[in-house]
């Protein structure tokens, strides 16, 4: 099989580990940094994948959880895999379910970034929810969040779900520990999703051989070891150099909870430890001030639902700030969601109308906001790769979040 995924560094941060470059995959090249739109279910909710295209997107991240769950990654290989059957023709990614797996199982959904308050709980759970995962040494064993029905993932099965899902890039299975987890219990961790990241490149080197006549997936390892330095540098460091049976990774993912305003600091730790010549993937930002700290320490696609996910709430993110459009003050607001913005959303709607959609429960208000706020997103970080190729990142850095955190 021919290896058709490649990654070029055109660009470097001057005093800073933060670079532009090229992922080359076979259904594409994604100019880096880049942000990545999740489509969890093969779909961006309430977006066509043109209209996907339209604003500017390079690649969207689908998620093999769901998609295992329904409607089987069986069937979409049967269909010729994620691009063909959502009829998206970039480049493609997939997680490998561990974040649904934690996220779902504690509880506690998309909350990653918490508030410890100095408590630790290795049995930590939401507020009145249910553990619906339980961690072992060969897997995780958890309950379907649509049917309750009993289901096992293991990096075996991680891999070939993803190996069946056909993204051009996919991630190692990896267990997801949340802040509150006690200091041994993270330092266990990361030493068993080390070992799992054996157990997938053995998996993949297998599935790739017996799907040779399939595009080359990429296979991405997952950096843990939440808040902690020597976690994290020796966790980078054992995936930076494992090898199975030929195969290594071809880039890395930098997961895990984050404390927020240690963010640039954690991945500097990671990035000092990573090969230059691979791509780094952080997982679930989309904040502007999270994009600038993790491009200058060497972060080069992100992936994130927030910004479709606050749209079908009304939030509305615009160079000022965010604000909510279903407002009183918006219902005669006959100007666009944001001034200047070129997106579709924009050049054909009002404030007063998009107002008028949501108080009105309409389904187009979902799609319209949608398509701004992934606008805003992918061009907010087009514009930073921009400033970074023109030696002007930290002047369009200091111009734009001062700007938008002024409000």
């Amino acid at each position: 099989m021919l290896v058709s995924f490649s990654f070029d560094v055109t660009h470097r941060l001057e005093g800073a580990p933060g670079r532009a470059g090229a992922i080359h995959t076979p259904h594409g090249d994604i100019e880096t940094p880049a942000f990545v739109v999740v489509g969890t279910k093969a779909t961006v909710k309430a977006v066509l994948p043109e209209s996907v295209s339209d604003l500017g997107a390079q690649a969207v991240l689908a998620n093999a959880y769901h998609l295992y769950l329904q409607p089987g990654s069986d069937l979409i290989d049967e269909a010729g895999g994620l691009s063909t059957f959502m009829n998206w023709p970039g480049p493609t990614f997939t997680d490998s379910g561990g974040f649904q797996v934690m996220s779902l199982g504690a509880g506690f959904k998309k909350v990653l970034a918490m508030d410890t308050a100095g408590l630790q709980n290795d049995d930590v759970i939401a507020e009145g929810k249910t553990r619906m995962a339980h961690v072992d040494e060969d897997g995780v064993t958890f309950k379907s969040h649509l049917d309750g029905n009993r289901h096992r993932f293991t990096p075996e099965i991680s891999m070939r779900i993803q190996h069946e899902l056909g993204a051009d890039i996919m991630f190692a299975f990896d267990e997801l520990t949340t802040l509150m987890n006690t200091r041994a219990y993270q330092e266990s961790s990361v030493e068993r999703t080390h070992r799992w990241a054996e157990r997938c490149l053995a998996a993949h080197a297998q599935l790739t051989t017996e799907r040779a006549d399939k595009p080359y997936q990429a296979l991405f390892g997952v950096i843990q070891g939440a808040q902690y330095e020597d976690l994290r540098r020796a966790a980078a460091r054992g995936l930076a150099s494992l090898e199975v049976d030929g195969q290594a990774f071809d880039g890395f993912g930098l997961g895990g909870a984050l404390e927020k305003e240690n963010l640039g600091t954690i991945i500097g730790w990671m990035v000092d430890e990573l090969p230059e010549d691979k791509p780094r993937h952080l997982l679930g930002i989309s904040e502007p001030d999270d994009f600038f700290a993790a491009i200058e320490m060497g972060a080069d696609t992100f992936d994130c639902v927030n910004p479709s996910r606050v749209a079908r709430n009304a939030a509305i993110y615009t160079a000022d700030g965010r604000y909510n459009v279903n407002t009183a003050r918006h219902r005669r607001s006959f100007i666009p969601l944001e001034e200047g913005c070129d997106c579709y959303t924009c050049t054909h709607y009002t404030r007063a109308y998009l107002h008028h959609l949501f108080k009105a429960k309409e389904m187009l208000a979902s799609t319209l906001a949608t398509i701004h706020n992934e606008r805003f997103t992918v061009r907010l970080v087009d514009n930073i790769r921009a400033a970074l190729k023109a030696g002007q990142f930290h002047a369009y850095k200091d111009e734009f979040l001062g700007r938008f955190y002024s409000a």
